[in-house]
């Protein structure tokens, strides 16, 4: 029930069109942990159809190796962008809830509430 009446709340329950049109060939899911740092393979990444990123890590001043693109950005309410200019309107960011804490959060940002 929590879920459904949050779920109302939002304007939108499909993929953008531009996702939803997208024969997704070939997908990448970069991670958060560093193990790409020195690779030099950011041109690399940037060649791939779909670009799905975790986590809030850090892409600008490392673009070398992780490259500068990003179709999606998947993270924990926690691990969210802090400011709004640091949601780039090219890519869906995607929240991944399980805890009560996530769903008060979810109503928090969908109310313009403090929580």
């Amino acid at each position: 029930d929590k879920l459904q009446s949050l779920l109302e709340l939002l304007p939108e329950h499909d993929l953008p069109e531009d996702l939803k049109s997208k024969h997704c060939k070939r997908c990448v899911v970069i991670g958060s942990g560093g193990i790409l740092h020195g690779s030099e393979l950011g041109h690399l990444l940037n060649q791939f159809d779909i670009v799905i990123r975790l986590n809030d890590a850090p892409v600008q001043g490392y673009t070398d190796h992780v490259g500068n693109k990003t179709t999606i950005r998947m993270t924990y309410p926690e691990g969210a962008p802090l400011s709004e200019h640091e949601y780039h309107p090219a890519s869906l960011f995607v929240a991944v809830l399980f805890k009560s804490v996530d769903f008060n959060w979810l109503r928090a940002m969908i109310k313009n509430e403090t929580l």
